[in-house]
């Protein structure tokens, strides 16, 4: 047995010479500490409050022609959750139609209740007007992460200077009907981007409900605009489902409307026909009467399986409309998701952390370069 005395670094850390440490050097740490509980309390005083409102709902999915080619998909490994098997929508693509510019723009430009306008307005109105403006702490302290550590980014700003609007071309060989693209300004791309973090959807495939969550500044208008989010993906998805057979609808509508039309007059020929040949009938007349009664007839009967075909294209609109069971409704949050007794808990910790560190920092940095300059020494020695 080697009974040799054990170097400091053998013995491990002295417990007692870290407390010791710290306590003579405990001015730094309270000056450390005193400084982030100011900074946490700038912090606290100008954080915007955020609520946080969610729903689940449950789609009901006409699956049952492919149920049994999904059980058997399923035993193989495979999920067919994910491919569209006809008219239906699969519900993994609902997060995509949440995220969509369009979909963003819409929540945009409705309408809210804020607690500081008298009238409902809508979040770039809101966001432009006075209403949004921070206070005064706000603004300062604002202004100190945009001239300290936003600052590479005012000065490229500066340099390449303010973009023009972009504006469509119109007038002549432009139609009405073409397909034109989405214009987005600076100004709505801001709102746009925080739509994206604020209004999220969560597909669970497994169980097969779908969580939208929504996130705001005031309680009554995230409120609103989750029940408009809720309603705008409804009617997406609506509009998505029935799109077949509404356009089968209103082709069978205006064609049984031409018919409707057709079969009328050839019913007042018909009558005003056989009013003149009552009392006199000849060759001529009666030709006539028995050519339009035989238009009337075919139109009659077309007439007739038309008006079953539209009842029948009506019944297939109802049947391929999506219907939504709601499990979790939505309500007026009562409380902030965000607290400002704990940002100014972690600030505080993190002074504490910050300040112990600088004070073992200046004992224990100087052994680690010097071991870390003998290690190189040896490596180069050898």
């Amino acid at each position: 047995m080697n009974n040799a005395p054990l170097t400091d670094e053998e013995e491990g850390i002295d417990i007692m010479a870290l407390v010791k440490q710290l306590w003579d050097g405990r001015k730094t740490v309270i000056i450390w500490t005193c400084a982030f509980i100011v900074l946490g309390l700038i912090a606290a005083l100008t954080m915007k409050r955020t609520y946080d409102v969610s729903t689940v709902m449950v789609p009901q999915l006409n699956s049952k022609s492919n149920s049994s080619l999904s059980s058997l998909a399923s035993l193989a490994g495979f999920d067919l959750g994910t491919v569209n098997t006809g008219t239906e929508l699969s519900p993994l693509i609902y997060p995509q139609i949440v995220s969509s510019v369009t979909f963003r723009k819409e929540l945009m430009y409705t309408p809210l209740h804020y607690e500081k306008c008298d009238t409902a307005i809508n979040m770039f109105d809101y966001a432009q007007s006075d209403y949004a403006k921070p206070s005064v702490v706000g603004a300062i302290f604002e202004g100190m992460i945009k001239y300290t550590i936003g600052l590479p980014g005012v000065i490229l700003k500066a340099i390449k200077g303010e973009k023009e609007p972009i504006v469509l071309p119109e007038g002549e060989g432009v139609a009405d009907n073409t397909p034109k693209p989405v214009v987005v300004s600076e100004d709505e791309e801001k709102i746009l981007k925080a739509l994206a973090e604020n209004v999220t959807l969560a597909v669970d495939k497994k169980e097969g409900y779908i969580t939208l969550n929504v996130t705001g500044s005031e309680p009554i208008q995230t409120a609103e605009l989750a029940i408009k989010a809720q309603q705008l993906l409804q009617e997406e998805l609506t509009r998505f489902r029935i799109e077949k057979s509404e356009s089968e609808l209103e082709y069978i509508q205006a064609r049984y409307n031409e018919i409707k039309a057709e079969t009328e007059s050839y019913q007042e020929q018909l009558a005003r026909v056989t009013d003149r040949t009552q009392s006199i009938s000849n060759t001529r007349d009666r030709i006539e009467r028995d050519r339009i009664q035989t238009k009337y007839s075919i139109s009659s009967s077309i007439y007739s399986e038309l008006a079953k075909q539209l009842e029948q294209a009506k019944m297939q609109v109802k049947k391929d409309t999506p219907v939504f069971t709601v499990i979790q409704p939505i309500t007026v949050p009562n409380q902030a998701s965000n607290s400002r007794a704990k940002t100014l808990i972690i600030w505080t910790f993190l002074g504490v952390v910050l300040g112990c560190g600088v004070v073992l920092g200046k004992e224990y940095l100087p052994k680690l370069l010097a071991q870390f300059k003998d290690e190189e020494e040896e490596k180069i020695e050898n």
